[in-house]
């Protein structure tokens, strides 16, 4: 009896650790299977957004940048991918050693019912049960043997029971494993899938990289232009910024001097700290889009030994789609530089949005804006058709990363 209790204590235990683990592995899952189709749709999206079939496709530069882009995010498709592959395999492993211990509870099991039933019919007859009451020497001793005899009927029902469990839960984990294995066959070749098609990806980009190291020169012309064109902008927002600092804080204290932190009102002190909370979770400068340039320095795509610096992100959207305010705040500057194209500045405490790229406004300065409202319609590119606005995130003077304020950015 000791022993049948251990092996339904171990039975119960390997059931709960079984559960735990599945359930780890499922929610493990779910989160890679959320990663896999955001991935995805970032690709579907640089297809339509960079990819798109124009009758000018900009410069052989726009085209290896786009590329580049898609490779990383179809590499970390397929890192994905193969993680998921893996989980799998783990689960599949788990579920064989389930189902090869549940086959061995499962024999055990209608081998100690067959003892149980053998032994039944041998007792089977009434007058048997009723002679064995009736020879007990005492009615303490006759109570006992009523016991026994109910807790008897009452183990090889349980018997029976266990036996439909066991049998139910094997049939359950041979049809999760059959839905497992197939599951794996799909992740395996949609993962051959997109090797090959990165495979070919890479092909293109080599083929676009020689046709630029043909000409050396005018790629580095192509390049430097870039550089100055950001230069530029940098050093505008910057001063912008300064002379708004200067122009606030005198309105607070016409005895201040200082030039590169705002003197928070009381109420600007509450927009500071409620824009600071919720750092990671604003909204998208705009309504949709994919990053193609990220914050920070990065190697050129054709030559990696070149650096460049990003000092916020660009945002490739749809043509006529609008930049809107990631967060509550005021209008303090208009940016418009040479070539027509416009830019916004948002104030949000002692913390500066900036929105550039825009072929029209819809604000004008000192106008307070709520997030998600439209500040201007962004420019399109018509050399290569790209939409792109070019997003900075500023704490005073000091630069911030875009990526880590703005939600999945």
């Amino acid at each position: 009896m000791a022993y049948r209790h251990l092996h339904i204590v171990c039975t119960l235990f390997l059931a709960t650790f079984i559960t735990i683990s599945a359930y780890g592995q499922t929610n493990e899952q779910k989160s890679l299977e959320a990663k896999r189709a955001r991935l995805q749709k970032e690709i579907n999206d640089i297809n339509r957004l960079l990819f798109a079939e124009k009758k000018q496709r900009g410069t052989v530069l726009d085209q290896i940048e786009a590329l580049d882009q898609k490779i990383t995010v179809r590499q970390e498709l397929i890192k994905v991918t193969n993680q998921q592959a893996n989980l799998l395999n783990r689960k599949i492993n788990a579920n064989v050693r389930a189902i090869s211990k549940l086959k061995n509870d499962l024999t055990t099991l209608k081998e100690e019912y067959a003892v149980v039933i053998r032994k039944s019919y041998q007792n089977r007859s009434q007058q048997g049960r009723l002679l064995f009451l009736l020879s007990s020497e005492s009615f303490f001793q006759a109570f006992k043997r009523v016991q026994y005899m109910k807790q008897y009927t009452d183990y090889r029902r349980e018997q029976g029971e266990r036996i439909v469990t066991k049998t139910e839960e094997l049939s359950k984990l041979n049809k999760d494993l059959i839905d497992q294995r197939k599951e794996k066959e799909v992740l395996i070749a949609q993962n051959k899938k997109a090797k090959a098609q990165m495979m070919r990806e890479m092909k293109s980009q080599k083929e676009l990289l020689g046709t630029i190291r043909k000409n050396e020169s005018k790629y580095a012309s192509a390049v430097e232009k870039k550089k100055k064109e950001a230069r530029k902008i940098d050093q505008q927002i910057e001063k912008l910024i300064r002379s708004a600092i200067v122009a606030s804080n005198k309105k607070s204290d016409n005895t201040s001097r200082v030039s590169n932190k705002f003197l928070l009102t009381p109420e600007a002190t509450i927009v500071a700290n409620n824009f600071s909370a919720n750092k990671g979770r604003l909204i998208w400068p705009v309504d949709k889009g994919i990053k193609s340039q990220g914050f920070g320095v990065y190697r050129d795509a054709v030559y990696p030994g070149i650096k460049h610096e990003s000092n916020g992100v660009i945002i490739t959207t749809d043509e006529g789609a609008k930049a809107r305010a990631i967060f509550k705040g005021e209008v303090i500057a208009i940016l418009s530089v040479p070539g027509g194209k416009k830019g916004v500045q948002i104030k949000h405490g002692n913390y500066i949005s900036t929105y550039y790229n825009l072929s029209e406004l819809f604000v004008k300065k000192g106008d307070m804006v709520q997030a998600k409202t439209e500040l201007g319609t962004i420019y399109t590119d018509r050399s290569n058709g790209q939409t792109r606005l070019k997003f900075y995130l500023y704490e005073d003077t000091t630069k911030l990363n875009p990526e880590e304020w703005v939600y999945q950015l």
